[in-house]
């Protein structure tokens, strides 16, 4: 596990402090990780939103060709060979 060093003014540490506390961490560095887990989730969840909205706005489905998947498996085993 890496390690990595932050400065915090004295007011930021006794918020963390505090909240970790309240939170029922063991420590502050299990807060912190909790925080940035969030937000990569936020992220996610974020980017599948964008992904959705995309699909949305894309207009209405249309049918594939029987063979489609069959022609993308022929296309990618094509590409794995170069």
């Amino acid at each position: 596990m890496a390690t990595m060093n932050i400065s915090l003014s004295d007011a930021l540490k006794q918020f963390v402090d505090q909240d970790a506390d309240e939170g029922g961490y063991s420590s502050t560095s299990d807060y912190m990780r909790d925080l940035i887990r969030q937000r990569q989730r936020q992220k996610a969840e974020s980017l599948l939103r964008a992904l959705i909205a995309e699909g949305l706005a894309s207009g209405p489905a249309r049918p594939l060709d029987p063979d489609h998947f069959k022609q993308m498996r022929q296309r990618a085993k094509a590409r794995a060979t170069k």
